[in-house]
Order: C-alpha cells, then sequence, then structure tokens
C-alpha cells in the first residue's frame, strides 16, 4: 500500500518544522503577551485563535494559494499592513493604560477576554508574513507531485498544529507566570507598558517580514 506522503519528505517537513515552532516570531510574541495580558485560561483561547487561520491558510494552499498571490499581490500585502496596523493598537492601548495607572485590557470581564484573545490570536496569524512564507517557499518542496494534494496536505496540517499549540502555549504559559503579581500597582503598570512592547514588536515583525 503506498503511504499518503512520502516518508522522507514527511521526516524532513517535521524536522524543519520544530525549528520553525520554536524561532520567535509575531505568534510566539503574542502568546507571551496574552499569557502575560489575560492569563493561563487564555492562553489556550488565544492559540486556538492562532491555529484556526492556520487551518484557514492550508485550506488556501489547496485551493492554489501560489496561484492567488502571484495574481494578487496587492491584497496579500494590505492583508498584511492591516494586521500589523491592529496588533500595533492593541500594543498602544495597553501603554495608554499604563501611563494612566490601570491594568488596561486586564480589567475586561472574562468573557469578554475569551472572545478577544481568540480573534486577536487568528488576526495575529491570518497576516503573519511567516505564514504566507510558509505555505508559498517553505511547504511546496516537501509535498510529493506523484501523490494528490487534499491527501497530503491534512498530515502536514496535523504536524504543524500540533508542534505550534505545543510551542505557543509554551511561551504562553510563561508569560502567564508573571501574572501572578497584578495585585500590585506598580507591577501592573510596568506590566502594561511590556504587553504593549511586545504587541508593538509583533506588529513590527508583520511589517519588516511582510
Amino acid at each position: 500500500m503506498i503511504p499518503p506522503v512520502d516518508p522522507a519528505r514527511y521526516a524532513a517537513f517535521l524536522a524543519a518544522m520544530s525549528m520553525m515552532a520554536v524561532a520567535p516570531g509575531p505568534a510566539n510574541l503574542f502568546a507571551i503577551a496574552t499569557g502575560m495580558q489575560r492569563g493561563r485560561g487564555q492562553v489556550l483561547v488565544g492559540v486556538a485563535g492562532m491555529n484556526a487561520a492556520t487551518l484557514v491558510w492550508f485550506v488556501c494552499a489547496a485551493l492554489g494559494l501560489s496561484a492567488l498571490m502571484a495574481a494578487f499581490p496587492g491584497a496579500f500585502h494590505l492583508l498584511a499592513i492591516a494586521g500589523a496596523l491592529y496588533v500595533a493598537w492593541l500594543g498602544v492601548s495597553s501603554i495608554l493604560s499604563g501611563l494612566k495607572g490601570g491594568g488596561g485590557p486586564v480589567d475586561r470581564p472574562a468573557v469578554h477576554g475569551a472572545r478577544s484573545a481568540f480573534i486577536d490570536g487568528f488576526s495575529v496569524q491570518i497576516a503573519n508574513p511567516k505564514a504566507l512564507l510558509f505555505f508559498t517557499a517553505v511547504l511546496p518542496p516537501f509535498l510529493d507531485p506523484a501523490r494528490p494534494l487534499t491527501v497530503q496536505l491534512p498530515f502536514y496540517a496535523a504536524a504543524t498544529v500540533g508542534m505550534d499549540v505545543i510551542t505557543m502555549t509554551a511561551y504562553g504559559l510563561g508569560g502567564a507566570a508573571l501574572a501572578g503579581r497584578m495585585t500590585e500597582p506598580a507591577f501592573r503598570r510596568g506590566f502594561a507598558f511590556v504587553v504593549g512592547g511586545l504587541l508593538i514588536a509583533v506588529a513590527v515583525l508583520i511589517l519588516t517580514r511582510g
């Protein structure tokens, strides 16, 4: 029986993906900021949002992402810019809350925080140039042209999402470990500045890598 993926190509992909997953980038920095700002529970919600966007990219890859990018390069560039501006706005809002002496987004009710963590995570990953690069330049060489693409992609998607969930969650829980001191006013102000700085760094990475 012929396997759905080429074993050698898939093994090489797993090795490459493991390095890409642990590398600091917009998604992992956002996970840290989410953990610091919203706590452990919301880390998982944000990670779910980011990986939902990853699955969207896999669907796009199955539908011919490279051809779409070649036909409409300006649309993808605008998508990255819009995502970066949104994340930068989140960062500036956090810094402003620190200047006012409050905790800003940390004070939001849990239900809104959960909804926002998912949407924010999705927005970061859908506009992440690292994701665009992955699906247009990194993934294609590992695919076997002799096998159906729609059969191969679920296996690559499972590996990608699995590794990303592990590393994003680890980064996020590391950030959440600092959230226990949120009862200290001085720490809350500094905390708001750090979260804002991380989010602005995410925005810069999206713009410079796009």
